[in-house]
């Protein structure tokens, strides 16, 4: 049975109340308090333009631990290298925007809609999302952004318009903050590959309690 949220709902429903796929209600709204509440649940909203609001609180969760992600060889030359350079907040919106728009293998759209950009756009000014940058020659080639939970970092989406840029920012993310945990939501062999591994959701639910 899917919950159905309307827009001026309160509270969202028990995680244990997903279906088989991860999905937890529709509905609702993406108001900075909405969004606040439900990352401090263990849910995020992911859908498709045209479609309702859904979300989303998986029974396993993508995670990543700052101190275990792992980092090959030519990439170790690559940071060396000083062909980059990484910055936090100074391009927030071109970042969600190209996150939003770069394609990628084995994607078909988006789930950065329009609505969605706006609300973390709006988190952002009130301080509670952040973007990395990753410059070369003064372009912006990558970056990613989320939201900043206390220590642990909800990750959202990140981009690359030249080789290595998107891990560029992973790495420095796990390097230069106390972030505890990366919440990195779903997998993917990228994250995979950089070290992400999934933890069931009630030891995921044990971090979130921490902070709130």
């Amino acid at each position: 049975m899917i919950n159905f949220l309307p827009s001026n709902f309160s509270e969202f429903p028990d995680v244990s109340k997903v279906n088989d796929f991860g999905l937890l209600a529709v509905g609702g709204n993406l108001k900075p308090e909405t969004l606040l509440k439900a990352y401090s649940k263990g849910i995020f909203p992911w859908y498709s333009e045209d479609e309702p609001i859904c979300w989303y609180a998986p029974k396993e969760r993508c995670v990543l631990y700052p101190e275990k992600v792992k980092i090959s060889k030519s990439m170790k030359f690559v940071l060396k290298s000083g062909r980059f350079r990484v910055t936090q907040n100074e391009a927030f919106e071109q970042v969600i925007r190209n996150c939003s728009s770069v394609n990628r293998k084995d994607q078909d759209g988006t789930w950065i809609v329009p609505e969605m950009e706006a609300a973390f756009i709006h988190l952002h000014q009130l301080g509670h999302a952040i973007s990395l940058e990753v410059w070369q020659e003064n372009q912006l080639v990558g970056g990613l952004y989320g939201i900043k939970q206390e220590r642990i970092f909800c990750g959202e989406s990140m981009f690359s318009l030249v080789s290595n840029a998107s891990k560029v920012a992973f790495i420095y993310l796990c390097q230069n903050y106390n972030y505890e945990l990366i919440d990195c939501q779903l997998e993917n062999p990228h994250l995979l590959s950089l070290g992400a591994e999934l933890i069931p959701r009630a030891a995921f639910s044990k971090y979130l309690q921490k902070i709130t």
